[in-house]
């Protein structure tokens, strides 16, 4: 994971629990797995909005070139 080994890892644990406190961790802990769902969730939907916004263009190339085809006769 991120090429960091089980002593990093202790390190930054001890860390952040000297930085923020016992207390503070399971609140920490939450809002950050809150923060990274929204993260996750606004990337599927502009995934999801971009897939459906090309759909749209494809739907729409066919019937600008039958207008110009039209206009050409």
């Amino acid at each position: 994971m991120f090429g960091l080994g089980t002593t990093e890892l202790i390190l930054i644990l001890v860390i952040v629990m000297v930085l923020f406190g016992a207390k503070k961790l399971p609140a920490l802990g939450e809002g950050l797995a809150k923060g990274i769902k929204s993260f996750r969730t606004n990337i599927s939907m502009d995934d999801k909005d971009k897939k459906d916004e090309d759909k749209i263009i494809d739907a729409e190339v066919p019937s600008a070139e039958k207008k110009k085809d039209e206009k050409s006769s």
